[in-house]
């Protein structure tokens, strides 16, 4: 499987963005995907998942409400909509999936990664 993660750019405080992944390879053997990021100088933490054929998804607490994960599988990609930005949220965004047959926000789970988009939001 390979991803492909796209859409990041420099943003002001307050500004909307959607962030975009694309998957091609084995992708029936996806069964979540999901977005991590990694802040400078901290260590990559969970954002949001979604289920690449069921109708289970979730968004970590510090994003809820301002951002959300929806998927089109007819183009093998995911979004992640960003609203109401901070700069708390400037980071490296990664798009990954799991094969691993169980929803998982646990980043050892999974196995595919992309090569990461950054956003940067000003204040």
């Amino acid at each position: 499987v390979q991803l492909q993660a796209y859409g990041g750019g420099l943003v002001q405080a307050g500004d909307s963005l959607r962030l975009s992944c694309a998957a091609c390879g084995r992708t029936l053997s996806i069964h979540t995907l999901g977005w991590f990021r990694q802040p400078p100088g901290k260590e990559r933490e969970f954002v949001a998942a979604i289920d690449w054929r069921g109708n289970r998804d979730t968004v970590t607490e510090s994003v809820k409400g301002r951002f959300t994960i929806s998927r089109d599988n007819a183009k093998n990609s995911i979004y992640l909509h960003l609203s109401s930005l901070k700069p708390e949220d400037t980071a490296i965004y990664y798009c990954a999936a799991s094969t691993t047959a169980v929803f998982t926000t646990l980043s050892e789970r999974y196995r595919y990664w992309g090569q990461g988009t950054l956003v940067t939001v000003s204040s």
